[in-house]
């Protein structure tokens, strides 16, 4: 009988037929899916979003690269495929997933993405950080990195958030590779969280942004932890101080070159500060994570929790100082409000937007019940992972600490991820390296996977409606940034509206549904936004977006009766006159109330 060993010296440097194919497979998943998608008219009509009007050959080319992976994954004796073929597998599922609205659109999706290219750009211009001009200004890391590299580099903004997903996501996989590493020495099992981690991301918080910059540093931040910084323990049987005490007091570290310790101290430290400055929430991650590990003997040096939270109380006394003066940290605290902001305000409006709703609840209790057998089944073998499971469940510690903007729950859901496919590939794959999964149990995956592709797609693409902008609706905005004097009030529907990515500091931007906290109809909202507008000293431009109304509308916060009814009592007032109009939006302008002698 030839052995692994064997088989492995045999067969290296052969090109195998069978990463071949996989790879040709993958070509051809790719090139099916970027085709559909590229038929897609926009704008999308259904309330599903794009799982409703996409193609029937991009879900083949779903099916056929999930096979080809699954194939792959299966390899021969010797492992799996070839790094490259993995590695390009895996670059066609990021690109199937998260840069499908690049092949509908030329546009980004999303109205923060436009946000954030605004506050870069305004940072580049004044070169001044005023962190009483909003939130974001308390935490500039981000954009300060970002005004640099759109000066550096010369590249289009649009385009950089075009592809921030797709990059974003390359990124999360990167530092998650590297990870897993120290966390398993299955190559196919490393492979599958990878996968699972993609199929899993519905998220849809990797566009250009400040927590996708958080989370690929949080990752480095863990891979450090685990790897150079970790610590070896003697095995704990009791619960004696003194058994106790020793089992503290005998940590060792990991890491045997005592110059590579202290690399990767001083890069997590820097890390740490870098994070601290760029992002509310992450920050209180990375403290929670490296302080559960510590607690558990995981960590080699046990003060790093304190310097970490030591920086970032200072970065919140200081920097941040103003945003919080405003804003205590645990104002909206308590497990009641997190889930009245985070679950039951979101299970609300049309028919199809609650079946995405209920697809994107459906997908993260799937994989968290997968996650809970892998456990069991790891704990029942003796293998089980304290790392594994403290990272996974950790996260849950945020969630009744601040409801977040009715978001706290995707955030938490997204930092336990990487973990939950780390745990539920225990039970996805045989236990022992050199194992090949038998065929019955790699088409259970790969149907497995189909699935989790399906319900990810509907999840993730599931407010397209409203989130992916047409062409008019750009060109809307444009032109009320050219027509509205300087210190206009800007006023959208709702937020998702392309807006905001030039003359971030020129005009006073709200919502109408952020002014209208009591209704939206009529008679009670319109008053409100025509007072606003007229009362600014420079006046005020009320504009009305094809996205913007379908987000209320989707959301069940108003009808496309009352909307109509609220336009029309705009267009019957005093000094309202229309300015700009197209298929997908209309801008009126509010001249100011005269100011008397």
């Amino acid at each position: 009988m030839i052995s692994v060993a064997e088989a492995t010296s045999r067969t290296k440097g052969r090109i195998k037929s069978r990463d071949v194919l996989c790879a040709l497979a993958g070509a051809a998943a790719l090139a099916l899916a970027a085709w559909a998608a590229s038929t897609v008219a926009v704008p999308i009509e259904n309330d599903l979003g794009l799982v409703a009007v996409l193609p029937y050959p991009f879900w083949a080319g779903v099916v056929l690269l999930n096979v080809a992976f699954v194939a792959a994954l299966r390899g021969d004796a010797a492992g799996p495929a070839s790094r490259p073929v993995m590695i390009w597998l895996l670059a066609v599922l990021v690109l199937m997933l998260f840069g499908t609205a690049i092949f509908v659109t030329g546009v980004p999706r999303g109205e923060v993405a436009f946000r954030h290219l605004g506050i870069a750009d305004a940072l580049a211009s004044t070169q001044d950080i005023n962190p009483h001009i909003d939130a974001y200004f308390n935490w500039p890391g981000f954009f300060a990195l970002l005004a640099t590299l759109h000066r550096a580099t010369g590249l289009d903004p649009v385009t950089v958030a075009l592809w921030a997903p797709v990059v974003d996501m390359g990124l999360w996989l990167t530092a998650l590779g590297v990870l897993t590493r120290h966390l398993t020495t299955n190559p196919r099992r490393r492979w599958l969280v990878l996968w699972i981690f993609c199929l899993g991301n519905w998220q849809d918080q990797d566009y250009l942004s400040p927590q996708a910059f958080g989370l690929f540093l949080y990752l480095v931040v863990v891979a450090l932890v685990l790897g150079p910084l970790g610590a070896h323990v003697p095995q704990f049987r009791g619960f004696k101080r003194v058994e106790l005490a020793a089992w503290w007091r005998g940590r060792t570290p990991a890491e045997a070159q005592p110059g590579r310790r202290l690399s990767a101290l001083v890069v997590t430290l820097l890390l740490v500060v870098v994070i601290s400055a760029s992002h509310q929430l992450t920050p209180f991650m990375v403290l929670i994570a490296i302080t559960a590990l510590t607690l558990c003997g995981r960590v080699w040096p046990s003060r790093l929790p304190l310097i970490a939270g030591v920086v970032l109380a200072l970065w919140l006394a200081y920097p941040a100082s103003a945003y919080l003066d405003g804003h205590p940290p645990l104002a909206d605290a308590g497990l009641q409000a997190a889930t009245q902001a985070n679950i039951v305000d979101r299970v609300n409006g049309t028919p199809g937007h609650l079946l995405v709703v209920q697809v994107r609840i459906l997908l993260t209790l799937v994989l968290w019940v997968l996650a809970l057998a892998g456990a069991v089944w790891d704990w029942r073998k003796k293998r089980l992972d304290i790392r594994v499971v403290l990272l996974a469940v950790t996260p849950l510690l945020l969630f009744p600490t601040q409801s977040y903007g009715g978001e706290m729950l995707i955030r938490v859901s997204l930092f336990a991820l990487p973990f939950i496919a780390m745990q539920a590939s225990s039970v996805l794959l045989p236990a022992h390296v050199g194992t090949r999964p038998s065929f019955l149990a790699a088409g259970a995956l790969a149907l497995c996977c189909c699935l989790l592709a399906v319900m990810t797609v509907t999840g993730r693409f599931g407010n397209a409606r409203y989130d992916v902008f047409t062409d008019n609706e750009v060109a809307a905005v444009q032109s009320v940034q050219r027509l509205a004097p300087e210190g206009s009030a800007v006023i959208s529907a709702a937020h998702p509206t392309p807006w905001r990515n030039q003359g971030y500091l020129d005009h006073r931007y709200r919502t109408i549904d952020d002014l209208c906290k009591s209704g939206l109809s009529a008679a009670t909202c319109g008053p409100l936004v025509y007072d606003y507008a007229r009362h600014n000293p420079a006046g005020g431009v009320v504009l009305l977006t094809r996205s913007s109304e379908e987000s209320l509308v989707l959301q069940g916060d108003i009808s496309e009766q009352g909307f109509d009814e609220f336009e029309q009592w705009l267009r019957s007032q005093d000094s309202v006159q229309l300015v700009f109009s197209n298929r997908d939006a209309r801008a009126y302008r509010l001249a100011p109330f005269a100011v008397a002698p």
